[in-house]
C-alpha cells in the first residue's frame, strides 16, 4: 500500500487561514497521493469480434468502472488499469490470451471472460496459478472443476443448469391442457449444452416425455431442416438452446415452417438485444426466453440506473447496444465485486480474496449477491419474459 506523510511550517496568518490552507494542502496531496504508484492490473478476454456486441457492450461498463474508481482514488492507493485482448469468441484463443497476461503483463487480478465457451478453457490455467477468478456469464462452468476459487456474477444460483430454463417451464407448465411432450434442441457448445442438460432435468421434474433432443453444429445457417425434424414428431414444447446468429435462424424457420408449439424458446441468446429485436420484429411475438435484469420496480438496485444513463451516453458513439439492459449492469458488477473483495481484505493475494468472497455479500448494481456452492449464487434469479406486440 502507498503511504505519503506531509508536513506543515505555522506561519502567522490572521484568522482561520491556517487551517484553511492547511486543509487544501491535505485535500491536494491527498488526491496525488491516491493516484501514486504502479496501477493495479486487472486481466481478462472479451470477445470484441465473433460475439461482438455482447462483448463491447460489457466493456464500455467495465470502462465506466475503470474510470469512475480512479477518479475516486483507485484501489489500496492504486489506480486501476485493466487490460484486455479480443478473444474473438474463439475459445481456442483463451488459453495463450490468459498466459500472457499472466506472464508477460503480468496482471495482478484476473476476471473471467463473456461466456461458458470462453470462460471454461480458461480454468485449468486458472487452477494451476491458483487464481481467483470471477465470471460474467458462464453457465455451470465449475461443475466440471470444483475450484473453491471460482465464482459467476450472473444469477443462476446453486442449481444452475436447470435455473437457465426453470422459468420457461413454470410458466407454460399450468396450460390447460398441460403440455406432455417437449423437445430440445441446442448449439454443440458448452453453454447450449449446458442449458440442454438443466431443460431435461426441468421437463423430467415436469412429468414431461422428451419426443425429441438434438444438438446442431455451431456453423449452421439453415435451420430449416432442424425445424422440420422437429415438427415431424409434433412436441407440444420446444426449448431452443442457442446462440445469437442460430437464435435469429431458429426465430426465422420456426415462422417460415408454420410451426406453433404450444410454447418456444428458453435459453435463447441475442433476442435480448435491440438490434435483434428490431431485425425480427413480429416474428418474435409468442417466444418465452429468458432475461437477466429489466427496468421493472423490483430491480432498481443502487446506482443501477445512473449506470444505465451513463452508459446509453456513450453507446451510440461506440457503436454498441444502445439500451444496455443485458450485459452492462453485470459487467460492471463483476468488477465491483472484485473491488469490494480487495478493499475489504486491503490485499491482492488471490487466497485471500476467495476466502473473502466466499464468506461475505455483496452490494452491487444488480442487487446483493452472495456465493455458495461452486460460487454459484446461494438462489437463483432468471427471468422469462414472453414478447408481444412487436
Amino acid at each position: 500500500m502507498i503511504r505519503c506523510a506531509f508536513s506543515f511550517r505555522r506561519r502567522a496568518a490572521p484568522g482561520g487561514s491556517i487551517a484553511l490552507a492547511m486543509l487544501m494542502a491535505v485535500t491536494i496531496a491527498g488526491h496525488a497521493c491516491a493516484q501514486a504508484g504502479e496501477p493495479i492490473k486487472i486481466g481478462y478476454s472479451m470477445s470484441l469480434t465473433g460475439l461482438a456486441s455482447n462483448g463491447r457492450s460489457a466493456l464500455l461498463a467495465q470502462r465506466i468502472w475503470e474510470e469512475e474508481t480512479n477518479s475516486k482514488g483507485g484501489m489500496l492507493g492504486r489506480p486501476v488499469k485493466l487490460v484486455y485482448y479480443d478473444d474473438k469468441g474463439s475459445p481456442s484463443e483463451i488459453p495463450a490470451i490468459y498466459t500472457k497476461l499472466l506472464d508477460v503483463d503480468k496482471v495482478d487480478l484476473i476476471i473471467g471472460a463473456y461466456g461458458t465457451a470462453l470462460t471454461a478453457p480458461a480454468m485449468p490455467i486458472v487452477i494451476q496459478r491458483r487464481k481467483t477468478l470471477i465470471g460474467l456469464l458462464g453457465l455451470a462452468v465449475n461443475s466440471n472443476f470444483n475450484y473453491p476459487n471460482y465464482f459467476v456474477v450472473a444469477p443462476y444460483g446453486p442449481d444452475a443448469k436447470p435455473a437457465f430454463t426453470k422459468g420457461f417451464f413454470d410458466a407454460v407448465l399450468p396450460q390447460n391442457p398441460k403440455p406432455r411432450t417437449v423437445a430440445i434442441v441446442a448449439a454443440d457448445q458448452e453453454f447450449s449444452r449446458n442449458a440442454a442438460d438443466g431443460a431435461r432435468e426441468n421437463a423430467k421434474n415436469g412429468g414431461l416425455q422428451l419426443v425429441y433432443e438434438r444438438t446442431y453444429p455451431p456453423a449452421t445457417a439453415d435451420f430449416g431442416p432442424v425445424v422440420r425434424a422437429i415438427a415431424a414428431v409434433n412436441p407440444d414444447l420446444l426449448v431452443v438452446c442457442s446462440y445469437p446468429s442460430d437464435s435469429v435462424g431458429m426465430v426465422r424457420a420456426v415462422n417460415e415452417l408454420g410451426f406453433t408449439p404450444k410454447a418456444v424458446g428458453g435459453a435463447m441468446v441475442g433476442l435480448q438485444s435491440p438490434a435483434i429485436k428490431a431485425q425480427l420484429g413480429p416474428l418474435l411475438n409468442g417466444f418465452i426466453n429468458y432475461e437477466f435484469w429489466l427496468p421493472v420496480p423490483k430491480m432498481q438496485f443502487p446506482g443501477v440506473t445512473d449506470l444505465i444513463s451513463r452508459y446509453q451516453a456513450r453507446a451510440p458513439a461506440e457503436g454498441v447496444d444502445p439500451v444496455g439492459y443485458y450485459m452492462p449492469p453485470w459487467a460492471y458488477a463483476q468488477l465491483q465485486v472484485l473491488q469490494q473483495a480487495v478493499e475489504g481484505t486491503q490485499s491482492l493475494d488471490d487466497a485471500k480474496l476467495g476466502d473473502y468472497i466466499r464468506a461475505h455479500s455483496f452490494s452491487t448494481v444488480v442487487g446483493d449477491i452472495e456465493f455458495g456452492a461452486e460460487g454459484e449464487w446461494t438462489h437463483s434469479r432468471v427471468l422469462q419474459v414472453q414478447y408481444q406486440g412487436t
